[in-house]
């Protein structure tokens, strides 16, 4: 039987930035204003079906401080969360390591179908994700 340790509030918010800003990610490489709400509510589905460690994870607590003012700088906090996230699972909920994986892979794809479709730019960001997950296309 696996046995799951208690996230710390510093834990939950890494997971939280990971995922949330995997959104922002997908969503800055297809910037617009009214696609900005379709696509947060969509990715506000695929988060709300998360369970177990990910879901008290990602809905409780403080939204995180995620960098606005280019794509490089975003990317730079966003892919070392996902990473520093997944490393936090695997040693805490070894179980939940997959849930985070589909949960985050989900919200991105659907934050890229919610307006027109996914553009190149908002499949690169997919793939860069996917990369960091270690889940193949």
């Amino acid at each position: 039987m696996i046995m799951t340790q208690r996230l710390t509030d510093e834990e939950k918010l890494t997971l939280k930035t990971g995922a949330f800003g995997a959104v922002l990610m997908v969503s800055n490489a297809e910037p617009g204003l009214l696609a900005v709400f379709r696509e947060s509510f969509a990715a506000s589905g695929a988060i709300s079906g998360a369970s177990g460690v990910v879901r008290e994870a990602l809905t409780s607590g403080p939204l995180p401080k995620l960098p606005r003012d280019s794509a490089l700088e975003i990317e730079s906090v966003v892919l070392p969360a996902l990473r520093r996230a997944l490393g936090i699972l695997t040693e805490k909920a070894p179980q939940d390591v997959g849930v985070y994986r589909e949960v985050v892979l989900a919200a991105a794809d659907r934050t890229a179908r919610a307006h027109r479709g996914v553009s190149p730019a908002e499949a690169e960001a997919i793939d860069r994700i996917r990369d960091v997950l270690g889940e193949s296309s």
